[in-house]
């Protein structure tokens, strides 16, 4: 069962935890040395004249606070708890990004799907991945690596042209932002299903793609 913490409006919406007290540092630090996800700190929020920018410097940064602050992010990446614990500690309000393509991949699709589809896997009893839900409205199912080679053929073989659906995959060269990342002044990125040591291992996306797809297919 999913937990219930926060109401979101629908008939199936399943329902959003809120994170409370979560300090990005230790936050980073708990994703490496407990889930063995590799992280890199990001760009943070800045206040200008009493506005929150990126510190990029850009203003019109379309995902203020939340994205990679070099080119060179992919090489920053680790896996080790202590790095991880030295990194956020020379800039403890860094977004906290995890690359994708290393230990999981990431299906994305829109809230509303990926509401339907969630409340469609637990009727399902299908097991499920971490699941984060961010403030552009978009969801991120993790599983296995390799999805983003697999999802095409799965797709036509469901009958679905890959074309039609809002669902893309995050793989190697691509990043998402963990909780408890903030996005600008839209809010948080949070956990729709928390990572628990039931679901440490993931799902091949085989698993996922038909209801993935079904709820795409519904919010077109």
């Amino acid at each position: 069962m999913f937990i219930v913490e926060e109401t979101i409006a629908g008939a199936d919406a399943v329902q959003i935890p809120k994170q409370r007290g979560e300090s990005l540092l230790d936050t980073a630090v708990r994703y490496a040395g407990e889930r063995h996800w590799d992280v890199f700190p990001g760009t943070w929020l800045e206040s200008v004249d009493g506005t929150q920018r990126c510190s990029c410097g850009d203003a019109a940064c379309p995902v203020p606070g939340a994205h990679p602050a070099g080119p060179d992010w992919a090489t920053q990446a680790t896996g080790s708890a202590t790095v991880a614990r030295r990194l956020w500690e020379r800039q403890p309000a860094a977004s906290v990004l995890l690359p994708t393509g290393r230990t999981f991949d990431a299906v994305s699709v829109s809230e509303t799907a990926g509401f339907l589809a969630l409340a469609r896997m637990e009727r399902l009893g299908l097991r499920l991945g971490p699941v984060t839900v961010s403030p552009d409205r978009r969801m991120e199912f993790f599983v296995l690596p390799g999805a983003s080679a697999k999802v095409p053929g799965l797709l036509r073989g469901l009958g679905w042209s890959v074309a039609s659906l809002d669902l893309t995959v995050r793989g190697e060269g691509d990043f998402v932002a963990g909780p408890p990342t903030r996005v600008g002044g839209r809010g948080a990125v949070q956990w729709a299903c928390r990572p628990t040591a039931e679901n440490r291992w993931l799902p091949d996306v085989g698993e996922l793609v038909s209801p993935l797809a079904y709820a795409c297919g519904r919010d077109r």
